[in-house]
């Protein structure tokens, strides 16, 4: 890690919970470089899928309580 890379990261863990959230959001959103039009739209279609599966019942959404359970029963 450079020394520029190691003092911004020094001072963002001295930010909020959320600021560092949103701060590697927004980092790897920057990563993103696709820029392919038949990529957004497929990426489009799947998230409009899942919603019309969410919004029509045909699966059900789970807490992360839940999901944690079961994912440490799956693992044992």
């Amino acid at each position: 890690m450079s020394p520029k890379s190691a003092e911004i990261l020094k001072q963002a863990l001295e930010l909020s919970v959320e600021e560092r959230a949103d701060l590697a959001a927004q980092i790897l959103d920057s990563l993103d470089s696709s820029d392919d039009p038949e990529v957004q739209a497929s990426w489009q279609a799947e998230i409009e899928r899942r919603m019309a599966d969410l919004d029509s019942g045909a699966v059900q959404p789970i807490s992360h309580d839940e999901f944690q359970r079961r994912l440490k029963s799956t693992l044992e």
